[in-house]
């Protein structure tokens, strides 16, 4: 997987050592962080104790040269608009955003790192395969 996008309990379990999803990122060229991740875990860190650790851990990990912030885009947008209809069309909805980090994944190309199988409802989005 040459380029993925972390979802935010991809993030919580690469902070947490997790084997899987520290080989993922020592083998990507490029790791994508979502806005809409980054929003997800300062809306975790407000509701916790420690969010001068946790925001620190974050700027640390989002500075190294292989990790980009996707900020949304028109094209985003665009992308989010399909999925968000052909989820609707099929009955099988998934949080709100959820679909603007698939939008991210299919937007760039990416390989969506998550444990959320709901985002197996996606068509056409790049899974990573241990997602469980």
């Amino acid at each position: 997987m040459k380029r993925v996008v972390l979802d935010t309990n991809a993030y919580t379990a690469f902070l947490a050592g997790k084997d899987a999803v520290l080989d993922v990122l020592a083998s990507a060229e490029c790791v994508y962080m979502s806005v809409f991740v980054i929003g997800e875990l300062m809306a975790g860190f407000r509701g916790g104790s420690r969010m001068t650790q946790n925001c620190e851990k974050l700027d640390a990990f989002l500075s190294k040269p292989t990790v980009a912030v996707l900020d949304a885009s028109r094209e985003t947008a665009d992308v989010f608009g399909q999925i968000k209809n052909d989820l609707k069309t099929a009955g099988s909805p998934i949080p709100i955003n959820d679909v603007w980090i698939a939008a991210h994944a299919m937007e760039t190309g990416s390989v969506l790192v998550t444990y959320d199988a709901h985002f197996r409802k996606v068509p056409g989005i790049r899974l990573w395969d241990q997602m469980g």
